[in-house]
């Protein structure tokens, strides 16, 4: 099973990999419209919003949390 180089995601299916795609590093929700890996500040506004609606961590707190998981992931090693 494929993990997703940008945010870890496991990628089981498909319908996981960005436009379907199964030969792409990275998922779905890492994906722009056309089909590019999003930039690391697109990934980090959205990895700050799903820790602050899913965890209820205030913005600051989030953002940490965010940039810690990320500078563990492929993508955004440098």
């Amino acid at each position: 099973m494929k993990m997703c180089i940008a945010c870890g995601m496991p990628m089981k299916t498909k319908d996981d990999f960005a436009m379907r795609d199964e030969s792409k590093d990275y998922c779905k929700y890492c994906a722009r419209p056309d089909g590019t890996m999003q930039s690391y500040e697109e990934k980090l506004e959205g990895m700050t919003d799903f820790i602050i609606r899913t965890q209820g961590l205030d913005e600051e707190a989030a953002r940490n949390a965010a940039k810690g998981m990320m500078m563990k992931l492929p993508a955004w090693k440098e």
